[in-house]
C-alpha cells in the first residue's frame, strides 16, 4: 500500500492522575469519556465507542508487560469524524502516546503502538480493518508498506511530497458517515479469502491475473461474480502502487496521476466500494468523482478515498485552479466540504510541560 500522514491532528493535553481511571475531556463540550482501568476486557456494549479504545489499548500495554495508570486530559481534534481520515487510528496511536510517554518513559516503538492501536480497533472497537492507517498515523509521512508478513510489515519511507508539483492533494467530505458500513467493509476481505481458499491460499497474496482468468469459471460458481471482480481489483491494485511509488521517486506526477485514476476506476468498477448497495439513490462517491472529472476536465486526477461506500474522494487539483473547484464542489456538499492537505513527516509530536 501506499500511505501518507496528513496535517490534520487529534491533540491532548494529559496529566496522570491520583487513581487507576482515565478521564478525557473534549473541547467540543461533550460528556467526558471515563474508563477505569481495573478491567480492560473486551466490553461488546461498548463497541464503537471512544471508551472501547482507550480500554483495548490498555490492556495491549498490560499484555505486553508495560505500565498503564490513570490520566486526565483534554483533546481538541481537526479531524472530521467518518469521513475516512482516519480518525479512529488517530485517536487510538494518541492513546498510546499518553500511556507510553506517562508511565513507560516513551520505551515502545511506534510501530508497536500502531500494532496496539490495529488490536484495538478490531477487538475493542469491532471494525474489521486493516493495519495501514495506524501504521501511518504513527510513523508519519509518506509510506510504502509491504504487509506480506501482516504482523510485521516491511515499512519503508518514500522521500516525495506534492508541494511544487503544481497540483494540491485535497479530500472532499460528501457528507456521508461510516459508522453503519462495517458490514459492508468486512465483506470485501471475507469475499477475497473465499475466492483465494479456491487456490489452496489463505489470502490472495500472490495470485496472478493469469491464474485467475484460468479459473474464472469455477471461482463464479463457487464464489460468485463480485468476488471475482474484487480479486481482479486486488491483483491490479497490487501492481499499480508498486508503480506509483517508483514514479514518486522519479518524480514523474504525470505516471503517477494515471496510476491514481486507474485505481479509482478499478476501485468503482471492480471493488464496487463507492456507494452503498442497500441504497441506490444515494451515491455521492460517485456523484463527487464524476463532478471532479467534469471541472478538471483531464487534468489532475480522483479517486474514492479510504474504504469508501461514504465519506470522501482525495483529488489532485491544478493548484491555480484550487479556489474555483473549492467553489464549485462546495455548492453541492456543503461548507467546509473540501479538505486541502499536506503532507506531514512526523507522526507525533510531544511538548512536556514542567512546573
Amino acid at each position: 500500500v501506499l500511505a501518507a500522514s496528513i496535517q490534520q491532528d487529534i491533540m491532548a493535553v494529559a496529566a496522570p492522575g491520583s487513581q487507576n481511571v482515565v478521564t478525557i475531556h473534549s473541547d467540543t463540550g461533550d460528556h467526558p469519556l471515563v474508563v477505569d482501568l481495573a478491567d480492560t476486557a473486551p466490553h461488546p456494549d461498548e463497541e464503537g465507542t471512544s471508551e472501547a479504545i482507550v480500554r483495548g489499548m490498555a490492556d495491549a500495554f498490560v499484555r505486553q508487560g508495560l505500565e498503564v495508570g490513570g490520566f486526565t486530559a483534554v483533546t481538541h481534534s481537526t479531524l472530521p469524524p467518518g469521513a475516512g481520515l482516519s480518525s479512529s487510528a488517530a485517536f487510538e496511536v494518541l492513546i498510546g502516546r499518553i500511556f507510553n510517554h506517562l508511565f513507560n518513559h516513551d520505551r515502545v516503538s511506534s510501530l508497536d503502538i500502531a500494532r496496539m492501536a490495529h488490536r484495538a480497533e478490531t477487538l475493542y472497537f469491532g471494525k474489521p480493518c486493516g493495519f495501514m492507517d495506524q501504521i501511518a498515523c504513527a510513523l508519519g509521512g509518506m509510506l510504502g508498506i509491504d504487509f506480506n508478513d501482516p504482523e510485521n510489515p516491511l515499512v519503508e519511507r518514500i522521500d516525495a511530497d506534492f508541494r511544487g508539483t503544481g497540483y494540491t492533494l485535497c479530500v472532499v467530505n460528501t457528507g456521508g458517515s461510516h459508522a453503519d458500513l462495517t458490514p459492508e467493509y468486512a465483506a470485501i476481505p471475507d469475499e477475497m479469502r473465499a475466492a483465494a481458499r479456491i487456490f489452496g491460499r489463505d489470502v490472495a497474496r500472490g495470485l496472478t491475473m493469469d491464474e485467475l482468468l484460468a479459473s474464472a469459471p469455477v471461482l463464479r460458481t463457487k464464489v460468485g461474480d463480485r468476488a471475482v471482480l474484487r480479486l481482479m481489483h486486488f491483483i491490479g491494485e497490487d501492481a499499480r502502487v508498486v508503480d506509483q511509488i517508483e514514479a514518486l521517486r522519479n518524480g514523474d506526477m504525470d505516471t503517477f496521476l494515471k496510476l491514481l485514476n486507474d485505481s479509482g476506476r478499478s476501485s468503482c468498477r471492480l471493488l464496487q466500494n463507492c456507494c452503498r448497495p442497500s441504497s441506490p439513490s444515494i451515491q455521492p462517491i460517485p456523484l463527487a468523482i464524476a463532478l471532479t472529472e467534469e471541472f478538471l476536465g483531464g487534468q489532475g486526477g480522483c479517486r474514492v478515498h479510504g474504504g469508501g461506500f461514504a465519506g470522501t474522494i482525495q483529488a489532485f487539483v491544478p493548484t491555480h485552479r484550487l479556489d474555483g473547484y473549492t467553489a464549485f464542489m462546495e455548492t453541492v456538499f456543503g461548507s467546509r466540504a473540501v479538505i486541502p492537505l499536506a503532507i506531514r513527516q512526523t507522526g507525533h509530536e510531544i511538548l512536556r510541560v514542567k512546573d
